[in-house]
């Protein structure tokens, strides 16, 4: 007699995995959300960011260096159990002296950013921004393209606190990256 053997149904972490190059997943209370590669606009933002920081923040010049700037890391708060991909983070060398060999990311960043993007942003701010706070991240920032916005926050016992919300062509000078500053326009073209 023959059985037929069913497999075992896959792990969250082995549906993340096997995901086409096209998405990006995370799985966020005990969820797997998926999203397709950002559009041509967040693209540009992030890479905007990613300019204006890694510079004096991550290579020293004109800055104080001492960060790891990485765009879209895969960061295992717990390892392949809950996930998130935020669009930029940023480590203090001190406290990542070395950047992981593999794709894993398992130290709390100091700080992360969300780029915003009607598909979402409701998932960055109600399930992402609480998530942070539970892991310990310092310094949280939202940067939203279509509205020419950045609100940066910090971490408190409390939870999140808005310490600045910049607009249009404001002068971003916010921790933890106060030490160099760039106009908030430079983001959008």
């Amino acid at each position: 007699m023959n059985k037929a053997y069913a497999s075992p149904p896959l792990t969250l972490y082995q549906q993340l995995s096997a995901l086409p190059e096209n998405l990006t997943g995370e799985i966020i209370d005990g969820e797997l959300y998926t999203q397709p590669r950002p559009s041509g606009r967040h693209a540009l933002t992030e890479r905007s960011l990613t300019l204006e920081l890694a510079g004096p923040f991550d290579k020293g010049r004109g800055g104080p260096g001492g960060w790891w700037i990485i765009p879209e890391p895969e960061i295992h708060f717990i390892r392949d159990t809950v996930v998130a991909v935020p669009d930029l983070a940023g480590w203090r060398r001190e406290r990542m002296p070395d950047i992981p060999e593999g794709h894993r990311f398992e130290v709390v960043p100091d700080w992360v950013c969300e780029i915003l993007s009607p598909s979402t942003l409701q998932k960055d701010r109600s399930k992402k921004m609480p998530l942070y706070a539970q892991f310990g991240v310092a310094y949280a920032w939202l940067v939203d393209p279509l509205a020419h916005l950045l609100e940066a926050y910090t971490l408190t016992e409390g939870g999140w606190l808005l310490i600045a919300k910049l607009k249009d062509g404001d002068a971003v000078t916010v921790p933890p990256f106060d030490v160099v500053g760039f106009a908030l326009s430079d983001l959008w073209a």
